[in-house]
């Protein structure tokens, strides 16, 4: 199902027959830095990620993280989309690309789309986002798309320090 379309960019809900691509973006070398090693090694592991993780949280919320893919190549390149974690109180913005499309423009692109969704048409009044302190081009696409660091905060179970950068809608 397509969510979000832009110029050059189509959001749309993960399946099971992505799962080749998710097996090469979870071990791509820039998502195991910065996201960390969530242990997909196999088909069957991003099968079962995706079903567990975005799949889920479609039918729980009706939102989720999307496949992202190039609209005229329809050329999967990254994911992007709004995540409810326990361990945060408000809804969070989460991306990620392939290394060979980043710095193109599609993070923001994917990124400020995904925004604008969440509160025009999912009613978000503030979304959060988190990154690992060194994630210099995620911090800088969060502030390019309007949001703004509030603090560090440590989730539940880890012991990383993490920037969360806020966003509050003009609309309240």
């Amino acid at each position: 199902m397509n969510v979000i379309e832009t110029d050059r960019l189509i959001l749309r809900w993960l399946s099971p027959d992505d799962a080749a691509f998710i097996l090469e973006l979870l071990n791509d070398p820039s998502w195991l830095r910065f996201i960390g090693d969530k242990g997909v090694r196999t088909l069957e592991d991003a099968r079962n990620y995706i079903l567990t993780g975005p799949m889920e949280m479609y039918s729980r919320l009706g939102f989720g993280l999307y496949l992202t893919e190039l609209k005229e190549e329809k050329t999967p390149i990254g994911i992007c989309g709004l995540i409810k974690r326990d361990s945060l109180e408000d809804v969070d913005i989460g991306f990620a690309f392939l290394s060979g499309f980043q710095s193109k423009g599609y993070g923001y692109e994917a990124a400020s789309a995904t925004m604008a969704y969440g509160i025009d048409q999912l009613g978000l009044k503030r979304i959060v986002a988190i990154t690992s302190k060194d994630n210099q081009h995620s911090s800088s696409l969060l502030e390019k798309i309007g949001m703004t660091f509030e603090r560090l905060v440590t989730l539940p179970g880890d012991t990383e320090e993490l920037k969360l950068y806020t966003s509050d809608s003009k609309m309240e």
